[in-house]
């Protein structure tokens, strides 16, 4: 758990700056800013099928046990589900999953439920076409969030939204302090690293799930950043934003696999924190003001269904 408040941008700086093996072209970040700013840019909305919400506050839970959930589905073959006469795989194809297991009774909102789920009851959930990876993690995500819920919150995860008052910082930081499964940060020379790419995930997608009302209303949504993944940062290194070494990019480019905490990882994740941020602050010298979790949004959504020059880096972990 944190020893502070979580700090994402200031706690990835002095990673970016001092990082060996990843660098961020400045002029890349202008151009790509240029070119954005001549279209119109629209954030892709969260309320899509086949997302599962409505205006209770079960959508609060749901959105926690979804982000809870929501990391590591790469691997060949890859993982999929087929749901109402569409394939999906990757998140879509947890989302699917997630709502065809409540068409069919299966418990995701008891918190009860989830604190004592099975690992069997976990892999009929996600069952597809080929095993979801890390499936024993995903059992354990469950458990801490059902008996975060009943400790803590009587069983409603609205409760805790409702804490925090409308504040995304707030929430961040609860997530952080008391759901273990939330847990993204490492010591860097001695210094705890923030990254929680998922606790800032959930906040924006509570703001979707609810449109931006009600228990999705928050006031400091600008304090989000990127949500440091391995999407993103394809993204951003096919932009030219990110420049990666030689080592790296070999690397990388062969999907050999770089383990979860190795500095390797850790600077693709802070200097694509700050990729966005130069970003945003680029779009907004030219005068198109977006967040960065709605630059993140666009900028993942593009990447979907594309065939990007470059892999993204292969890391099992569970923080994203």
């Amino acid at each position: 758990m944190p020893s502070q408040r979580v700090d994402v941008l200031g706690t990835t700086w002095p990673v970016a700056q001092a990082a060996r093996d990843v660098r961020i072209d400045q002029r890349a970040v202008d151009a790509l800013a240029t070119r954005l700013a001549a279209r119109p840019l629209e954030c892709p909305t969260w309320r899509v099928w086949p997302h599962w919400w409505d205006d209770s506050p079960h959508t609060a839970t749901y959105v926690l046990v979804l982000d809870a959930l929501n990391f590591s589905f790469w691997g060949e073959p890859r993982w999929r589900v087929s749901y109402a006469g569409h394939t999906f795989d990757g998140y879509w194809a947890l989302a699917a999953a997630l709502r065809r297991g409540l068409e069919e009774g299966w418990p995701l909102l008891d918190a009860r439920a989830l604190a004592r789920a099975s690992e069997a009851d976990v892999a009929h959930l996600l069952r597809g076409e080929g095993l979801i990876p890390m499936l024993s993690e995903r059992v354990d995500q469950l458990r801490d969030v059902g008996r975060v819920l009943l400790e803590q919150y009587e069983g409603s995860f609205a409760h805790a939204v409702a804490q925090c008052g409308g504040s995304a910082e707030r929430l961040v930081n609860l997530l952080a302090r008391q759901f273990p499964s939330y847990h993204d940060a490492y010591l860097v020379d001695g210094t705890e690293v923030h990254l929680y790419k998922r606790a800032q995930l959930l906040v924006s997608d509570l703001f979707g799930a609810y449109g931006g009302a009600g228990l999705g209303r928050f006031e400091d949504l600008g304090w989000l950043t990127a949500f440091a993944d391995y999407k993103v940062p394809q993204v951003l290194r096919t932009e030219a934003v990110l420049a990666y070494s030689a080592p790296l990019a070999r690397q990388v480019d062969s999907l050999r696999p770089i383990p979860a905490g190795h500095a390797w990882e850790i600077e693709i994740r802070a200097c694509t924190v700050w990729a966005v941020e130069f970003l945003r602050r680029a779009l907004a010298a030219r005068g198109r003001a977006l967040l960065a979790f709605e630059l993140d949004w666009l900028l993942w959504s593009e990447a979907q269904g594309r065939q990007l020059p470059f892999p993204y880096h292969r890391t099992r972990t569970t923080a994203y």
